[in-house]
């Protein structure tokens, strides 16, 4: 079961004219940022014309006297940002001069959480869609329990867009929620993520694969690999893994497993074929999500002389 809370704020929208280069002015002085969301009608006020009528220029072209309230930009595209000013009509002094932004609001983050290095910590990461274009900042948070049961904690940005936490409960039937706040001009919009912490074990791929010929033996493969490094504690946490392989240049790829070590005879493979291979991992429990394949490495079984 997921709990979804959505907050929606919306800034005042602007609008802009045709086309040009973002940036550009002729006029110089305060420049007021104003953002608008793409796709809308956006409206550029004048506030020192009050009820009258203003000249309006984008950059260094005029775009004509318009009355109050303003310049109003329908279906504003990326390729009317940049430079306005507006006027006194008839001697042109400077009213105002606006910076025009455009993007969207923030979409409701889709987040996702996994016990990566199970059981010391759970690594968060989010997108957006669409990306919002404008600077969009993000609050991560965490709690244990739902709706005021526990002190919310901070989910510790890892990245741009990922965040993680330590400190977790093993075999807990409460489950954590997450919180990630997406905040730009134009609005906001939060995601709660619950889940219980063995339902989101998912190891890092498998590293260090090796494919090896076994002398004398010409439909045989020797497998080896290492637990993945962020795994902390593989002796108390042990891992089991499957294994797929395809011919060189077949579309049929088999997999096998799941195996408890961390090496394995691959057997009955067609003598003189290179076969590229690959393994994943999984928590030997059965708790949580199969990692990623890992990097594949290939080899081809032992020929006579």
């Amino acid at each position: 079961m997921k709990w979804l809370w959505v907050v929606a704020f919306v800034a005042p929208t602007c609008t802009i004219p045709y086309n040009g280069t973002a940036g550009s002015t002729g006029d110089g002085g305060h420049c007021t940022l104003q953002h608008g969301t793409l796709g809308t009608e956006v409206l550029l006020r004048c506030p020192a014309a009050a009820e009258r009528p203003a000249e309006w220029r984008w950059g260094g072209t005029v775009l004509g006297t318009y009355p109050a309230p303003g310049l109003a930009l329908p279906n504003a595209s990326l390729a009317h940002e940049g430079h306005y000013s507006c006027h006194h009509p008839g001697t042109g002094e400077t009213w105002a001069t606006i910076c025009l932004r455009l993007g969207y609001p923030p979409a409701l983050p889709a987040v996702e959480c996994w016990a990566i290095s199970y059981p010391q910590a759970v690594n968060c990461s989010w997108v957006l869609n669409p990306e919002p274009l404008l600077d969009t900042d993000f609050v991560a948070t965490y709690r244990h329990g739902v709706w005021g049961a526990t002190e919310t904690g901070e989910c510790v940005r890892t990245g741009p867009r990922s965040c993680s936490f330590g400190d977790v409960q093993m075999f807990s039937l409460t489950p954590y929620v997450v919180n990630v706040t997406a905040v730009n001009p134009l609005g906001t919009a939060s995601r709660l993520l619950p889940f219980l912490l063995e339902n989101v074990i998912k190891p890092d791929p498998p590293e260090d694969l090796r494919v090896s010929p076994i002398p004398g033996e010409t439909k045989k493969l020797l497998l080896e690999w290492s637990p993945p490094g962020s795994w902390p504690f593989p002796e108390y946490f042990p891992l089991k893994y499957r294994i797929r392989y395809a011919r060189e240049e077949s579309s049929v790829t088999k997999t096998i497993g799941p195996y408890e070590q961390t090496s394995y005879t691959l057997t009955g493979v067609r003598p003189g074929t290179l076969h590229h291979i690959q393994v994943a991992a999984k928590d030997f429990t059965d708790s949580g999500e199969f990692s990623a394949w890992s990097l594949p490495a290939s080899g081809t079984p032992w020929m006579e002389p």
